[in-house]
């Protein structure tokens, strides 16, 4: 049995997704950085200040009272908080990603494509010999 798990392993294509598996959980923390430090801030101040992870909606209050200075505030004074702002960071972080996995396709896709038709192989030597025989019993 550790046989057979070991020629499973090691086969190639089980070794290219756990490649891909970790590269894509690095990506996918370099587009949530770039999401949080650079695109959302300057959004942010363009429409007045407003830092995204912060917006968010008490649901309950927590035994402080409010109002929360962040949603942290809020969630370690026990309130029960709607967090819109951290979602539209994760929304923009998705379509980030699949933007860049459509981009990653097209040009995988694009590349097959540009890859020229194989040569057409020679027809046998028997097929040429019973085309000529088809052909001449046609005469």
């Amino acid at each position: 049995m550790l046989q057979e798990f070991k020629k499973f392993a090691m086969r190639g294509n089980v070794v290219d997704m756990a490649v891909g598996i970790i590269i894509g959980a690095a990506f996918g923390k370099i587009v949530d950085s770039l999401v949080k430090d650079l695109i959302m801030p300057p959004i942010g101040f363009l429409l007045g200040k407003v830092d995204f992870s912060n917006l968010f909606l008490v649901l309950k209050e927590g035994a402080g009272t409010g109002p929360y200075l962040s949603v942290e505030a809020a969630q370690k004074a026990g309130a029960v908080t709607f967090n819109y702002g951290i979602f539209i960071n994760t929304l923009i972080s998705f379509l980030i990603v699949a933007f860049a996995v459509f981009l990653l396709i097209r040009a995988i896709n694009r590349l097959k494509a540009a890859e020229p038709p194989a040569a057409p192989t020679a027809t046998p030597e028997d097929i040429v010999l019973l085309r000529e025989i088809r052909d001449a019993l046609k005469n």
